[in-house]
């Protein structure tokens, strides 16, 4: 997201450089230096006086899209609106902080604080990044943002209908529908707000059902023409108020997370037991937002996402981390934790949980550190010996890279779950395949594969190719849960 919005005032700069943009590309550098200057030092400020850990590229997330949205200041008017800008900027950073429940903000802080400008000093954002000249770098960096972050599900239901509430309107007041459309894609902050504004991660709901509502209520919202007596809607007061709808479906504790124990399960990898600051209930499978604030975090942050290895049996909260060679500055910071050092989990999502129906027959794939949602949701069933018609495939490339193997086998024992390992290098033991999991290997072992739902868990392109050859044995494609774990990269 940093970087798209880098690329976008970038793109800016140069057209305003050859006037194709209506304000000086000075101007655009001082405005942004101003926002960025005031969200960095106000977002400090307000992490001290709160004791909270600092997200420093949510602090400059925020600062550039209030740059994009802010229009910058002519030459003569640079005293009044760079006040504006810097009183906007500050009510961005101060509102995560205020406007808080339990140590998560509900509000997105950009809406908000255009929204409250708006409303006491009746100066507005004007959106200026939906320009015609703009479209076309947005929406192309736009898409390979979507699929980064995974939320098509949220950006498309929110195109489509805003898009068709904004086209029925212009329609109904004698537009033509092909200028009200170009008009709707090109020269409005429809796209931006779709792939920036609305995907912001505490804000949005944490399963893909709820986020396609999301989607669509903010979508119909967004349309300018709505209104409540003399108060019409505008992007920010849709997004708020789409928050507030997110905020109600949503979990809503900030869990404060003291290290209890580092335990080694294999080699390269360690689980992280954490004692809560509250009771902490989740599904198994679902993951959470991990924040570890540490000295001079590199290009990706101190934020990760990762899959609760523990189970909502187990009174601790279990964090399955694999390190690889070079790790992030987050990592080695997550590698030097001592017991009593603190960290930051919130945002509960996912949808790769068990079924309600106990009778549903299931499949499971795991490739390395994928297997934590397998681990949560095995304990699980072992500690409630709940017994469901499960087959487990776990691929590593060697056999003491295999993760949680007691448990697993624990389960077969109990519960009669079959567990297949596999293991491509190195010795092969008794009770480990040679080579990857195949085709050949699914079929053997499952002869009713069509009637199961497979849950695929590991890096990217595994989950990529199970998905393909699933697929072509005739699985239908409402039986593919998958779950691509971001802590993998």
């Amino acid at each position: 997201m940093l970087y798209y919005l880098e690329f976008l005032l970038g793109i800016a700069f140069v057209l305003s450089f050859f006037g194709i943009l209506p304000f000086a590309p000075l101007s655009l550098l001082i405005s942004t230096a101003v926002i960025v200057g005031v969200c960095w030092i106000v977002n400090t400020a307000f992490a001290f006086v709160f004791e909270a850990p600092t997200n420093v590229e949510s602090a400059f997330i925020t600062a550039l899209i209030l740059a994009l949205i802010v229009t910058p200041p002519t030459p003569s008017q640079y005293a009044l609106n760079l006040s504006l800008v810097a009183w906007v900027a500050v009510w961005a950073m101060a509102s995560k902080f205020i406007f808080a429940i339990n140590q998560k903000h509900f509000f997105n802080p950009t809406a908000f604080a255009v929204a409250l400008t708006a409303f006491t000093i009746n100066q507005s954002a004007s959106w200026w990044i939906g320009t015609t000249s703009m479209a076309i770098f947005v929406a192309l960096g736009g898409i390979l943002l979507v699929r980064k972050l995974r939320r098509a599900d949220l950006v498309l239901s929110f195109l489509i209908i805003g898009s068709l509430t904004m086209l029925a309107f212009g329609i109904a007041r004698g537009g033509n529908i092909i200028l009200v459309a170009k008009q709707i894609l090109l020269n409005s902050p429809l796209l931006f707000f779709a792939f920036v504004m609305i995907t912001e991660p505490l804000t949005t709901p944490p399963t893909r059902i709820l986020r396609i509502g999301y989607g669509i209520f903010v979508g119909f919202l967004f349309a300018p023409n709505l209104h409540l007596g003399p108060i019409y809607s505008t992007p920010e007061l849709a997004l708020l108020i789409g928050n507030a709808y997110s905020y109600m479906v949503s979990p809503k504790c900030k869990l404060i997370l003291t290290l209890k124990e580092k335990v080694r399960v294999t080699p390269t990898v360690f689980d992280f037991v954490f004692s809560a600051n509250m009771p902490f209930e989740f599904r198994p499978g679902q993951y959470l937002e991990w924040t570890l604030g540490h000295y001079r975090p590199d290009s990706r942050g101190n934020r990760r996402y990762f899959t609760v290895a523990s189970s909502p049996t187990e009174q601790d909260v279990r964090l399955g981390v694999k390190f690889y060679d070079a790790p992030s500055s987050f990592k080695k910071a997550l590698a030097f934790m001592r017991v009593g050092d603190e960290l930051v989990a919130s945002q509960l999502c996912g949808d790769f949980v068990l079924p309600r129906d106990p009778k549903e027959k299931l499949a499971f794939i795991a490739g390395g550190i994928g297997v934590t949602p397998f681990r949560s949701m095995i304990k699980y069933l072992v500690d409630r010996n709940e017994k469901r018609d499960i087959a487990f495939f776990y691929s590593n490339r060697t056999a003491d890279e295999t993760a949680y193997k007691e448990l697993f086998d624990e389960a077969s024992l109990k519960l009669g779950i079959k567990t297949i390992y596999a293991v491509t290098d190195g010795e092969i033991p008794t009770w480990a395949n040679k080579g990857l999991i195949t085709k050949e290997m699914i079929m053997g072992a499952t002869p009713d594969y069509k009637e199961r739902t497979f849950y695929i868990s590991g890096p990217k392109v595994m989950v990529d190719a199970f998905r393909v050859t699933l697929k072509s044995m005739g699985v239908k494609s409402n039986k593919i849960k998958t779950d691509f774990f971001p802590g993998f990269a």
